[in-house]
């Protein structure tokens, strides 16, 4: 992912966002806030058809040393290219790229709902952590989230 995938990524993103069941937020950021928060080594756009059709990133979960292995990440695919391997594709090329770098746990939270994301998350080895009940408001109104992992088995 560059600076020239930023129109595509963001337009995706707002998408996604626009669903109701990829995020709390509701509004894509700046390209300059998205670069700033998400680390540059594990961000990854699928093309199809010589377009963008998604990305995944992944952020720190913690400035703090003894969390370096540990990151949380988003993966949007385009309205077009669903149900087409592009989250699958995007998911295994960031599996393979965290582990290369030392990372031991990916971590996401995912609404009950959006049962396509849980599904694709258990295909690529995530498991269940738990729920956080009513968490946050969306759209006025509470919404629970599934906390999922996946530890690497490459990094012991």
């Amino acid at each position: 992912m560059s600076a020239a995938d930023a129109p595509a990524v963001l337009a995706i993103y707002q998408q996604g966002l626009d669903t109701g069941m990829a995020s709390f937020e509701v509004t894509a950021p700046t390209w300059e806030a998205f670069d700033a928060g998400r680390l540059p080594e594990h961000r990854f756009v699928a093309v199809v058809d010589g377009a963008v059709a998604g990305w995944v990133a992944v952020s720190r979960v913690s400035a703090r040393a003894v969390y370096a292995g540990v990151v949380e990440h988003s993966v949007y695919v385009s309205p077009a290219a669903r149900g087409r391997g592009v989250a699958l594709g995007l998911m295994r090329a960031l599996i393979d790229s965290t582990e290369q770098a030392g990372v031991w746990t990916i971590q996401s939270a995912v609404f009950p709902e959006n049962t396509a994301s849980l599904a694709l998350h258990a295909r690529v080895g995530f498991r269940v952590v738990g729920t956080r009940d009513r968490i946050a408001r969306r759209d006025g109104e509470w919404r629970d989230v599934v906390l999922l992992e996946r530890r690497s088995p490459k990094i012991v």
